[in-house]
Parts: C-alpha cells; structure tokens; sequence
C-alpha cells in the first residue's frame, strides 16, 4: 500500500505506554483460547457483550501518556494506522456528502494490554474493536503480529482491512443500523440473533470493501494489496476459526460469517465501489 506520503489523521488517541496491568502466560491451550476470544471479538458488534467489567475494575491499570521523545525514530505503525483513518475518513466525508448527510469522524484509541471505552475494560486479546458508546476504535499493535503469526494473513492492507472494517460498524453505527439489530436481536432465538449478527459483520467487511474501492482509484493500492485484505478475510470466518480450535464447524453458531461470505462480501464491495451493494439487510 502506498501510504507514506499521504494525510495523517488528526483523529488518533494515544493511550500507550505505562502501565499496562499484569500479564498472564499462557501454553498451548491458553494460546487457542486466545485465537478464539480474538477470532469472536476480532470485528465484533458490541464488545459490551464480551467485556468483563467486574473483574478488569479490579485490576485497572493507570493509562499513562507516552513519555515525549524527541529523537526517537517515528511511530510506524502509528503513521500507517493514521493514514489509514485519514483515508477512511475522505472516503466515508464524501460518501456522507454525497448522500446530504453529514459524516461524524471516528477516534482511533491505540492501547497496550488492556483499556478502558465506554463499552467497558477489555484487554487486547479481544482484538480491535469499535465502541458504539463512544463512537471510537481500539487498537493494540501486537494484534498486527497476530495476524500475521496465527490467522497467516501479512502485509499492511490486511491490516488495513481491519481498520477499514471497524470503520464500517462506525457507519453502521452512524446509520442506525446497529440499534435496529440490537433490538431486533433482544426479539429473537439465539440462532437468529447470531444470523443478525453475521449479517452486521458481512456489511462491513463490504464497507471495508468500499474503502479499499475509494482508495484503489487513488492509486493506493499496490499489486497484491487486494488479496492480502481477501486473505485476512478469509483467515477470520468463522468456520476456518472453528476448524482450527475445536475441530469441526457449527454453522448456527457462526456470529461473523464463513471465510466464503466474508471475502464474497468484501469483494462485492470493493469491485462495486458502490454503497448500494452493501444493503445485505433488504
């Protein structure tokens, strides 16, 4: 992705840094358990669900700004997830506009360890997620290393993705469309809930699509970007997440999609370029 000479985000929250909480050492069944809680919560809808409050209060680090350096080389990842945003942000402002509405800018929180958001405390393990309570993003960077590592989905428009997908529910969020889910899943079956929910994922992953569009005209996007983002795709469905911890796959159980559905709805958005695609739930 061709990145480094673009605009930076004005919209990053730097929380890094400092404490930091405790650590907990896991083998090998704690790292699967791990994949899973990231594989659950990796786009999630509502990480309220997922937060465990009570137990983080007792355990709440102090956040610490970072220490100003002033010969320090830059932040990479930092940059990149900035100009990143920045072009989520163009792309969403003018979509808003065109449509005579009016984009509200998300914050990007980047965070070690564990974090508070007005969903709750939740720890890195859960993978980025979006706070519809506060209309902002999480990130901690060591789950870029985990994408690489354990969902085997490298490069910088995979990480992209994620952000352009957590994104995605911020407009979702911005539209309504998360409140009507929510409250429609208060109505139903569990099996249901969980196709609602499902469906909430796969129109991001086409919102992702949509941006990754947006940026591809503006000549962003580099030779093999397109299959990185299909890739970390396909690595986070929900069917490759089962198979790798427990075995088999339980497709009532899906909360995120298949690895089929994820990169079918991904790529209608970003070969369209074109939001009216992404209306999964007419």
């Amino acid at each position: 992705m061709r990145w480094r000479d673009q605009r930076r985000s004005t919209n990053i929250e730097d929380r890094r840094g400092g404490g930091g909480g405790r650590t907990i050492a896991l083998g090998g069944s704690g790292l699967i358990v791990i994949i899973a809680v990231i594989a659950a919560c990796i786009f999630g809808v509502d990480p309220r669900q997922f937060l465990d409050s009570s137990a983080l209060q007792q355990n709440q680090p102090q956040q610490q700004q970072p220490r100003n350096k002033n010969n320090a080389k830059p932040d990479q990842n930092k940059e990149f997830v900035s100009v990143v945003l920045a072009s989520t942000e163009d792309t969403w402002n003018r979509i808003f506009r065109e449509n005579n509405s009016r984009y509200k800018e998300p914050k990007l929180v980047l965070f070690t360890n564990q974090v508070r958001s007005a969903c709750g405390f939740a720890r890195s393990a859960m993978g980025p997620f979006y706070c519809p309570g506060d209309d902002k993003l999480y990130l901690d960077f060591a789950f870029f290393n985990e994408l690489r590592r354990e969902f085997k989905a490298p490069g910088d428009f995979a990480q992209a993705y994620v952000i352009a997908h957590e994104v995605g529910h911020h407009v979702q969020n911005l539209l309504g469309t998360m409140d009507k889910v929510t409250a429609a899943q208060r109505r139903s079956s569990k099996t249901q809930a969980n196709r609602l929910s499902v469906a909430l994922e796969l129109q991001a992953d086409c919102f992702a699509g949509i941006w990754a569009a947006d940026a591809n005209r503006k000549g962003l996007v580099e030779a093999g970007d397109a299959e990185e983002a299909i890739r970390a795709a396909a690595a986070v469905g929900d069917d490759m997440i089962q198979k790798r911890t427990q075995g088999y796959v339980v497709p009532e159980s899906f909360t995120h999609g298949s690895a089929r559905e994820r990169v079918e709805w991904f790529t209608r958005g970003f070969k369209s370029g074109d939001v009216k695609q992404c209306r999964i739930f007419e």
